[in-house]
């Protein structure tokens, strides 16, 4: 074999890996520039309203980083009415007590939905110029009815007892 054509083979490989690669690279890049196209020509006819967006980092209880996100996503304004925001919340497990914390700054306590069953917790809320919504899994299972919230300058606080299984529940299995 000739280094031409050893470096032809080289080439081919390299072609179908790295293109296939870079094809869907520049259809992405070709989407945001796209989308920030829109964006700022809604933002020069005063059509847009602020956008927030962040994320939180902590490490859970097996020692490996945890990252949440939290904000909203740039939206052209609807006539409708205001665009949602997911709130930061972090849950926290205790040895008796689960805390779920949520930041929801621009509403009135009369204006949040709080629903929880045994693993999951959701938060709605919508004021006269902010609206969140969010779903969290909870860490362990919970006793929805145990449940204590209280709002208090822009933050939730949810508290719920845990669900501990108890001796007398265990039932004894017959092997065959």
């Amino acid at each position: 074999m000739t280094w031409k054509k050893k470096r032809r083979e080289w080439d081919d490989i390299f072609d179908e890996f790295f293109g296939r690669s870079f094809g869907y690279f520049d259809e992405i890049v070709e989407k945001m520039f796209k989308d920030l196209d829109e964006f700022f020509r809604s933002a020069s006819k005063g059509e847009m309203k602020p956008f927030v967006k962040g994320f939180s980092i902590r490490i859970g209880p097996d020692g490996r980083p945890e990252i949440k996100e939290f904000g909203s996503k740039p939206e052209i304004i609807s006539k409708e009415g205001i665009e949602e925001r997911k709130p930061l919340i972090d849950v926290m497990e205790g040895d008796e007590d689960v805390h779920v914390i949520a930041e929801m700054p621009g509403v009135n306590k009369e204006d949040i939905d709080v629903n929880a069953s045994d693993t999951t917790v959701e938060i709605k809320a919508e004021g006269e110029t902010r609206k969140y919504y969010e779903r969290a899994d909870l860490p362990c299972e919970v006793i929805p009815d145990s449940a204590k919230a209280r709002y208090n300058n822009g933050v939730l606080e949810i508290i719920f007892k845990k669900r501990h299984p108890r001796k007398d529940d265990l039932k004894k299995i017959k092997i065959e």
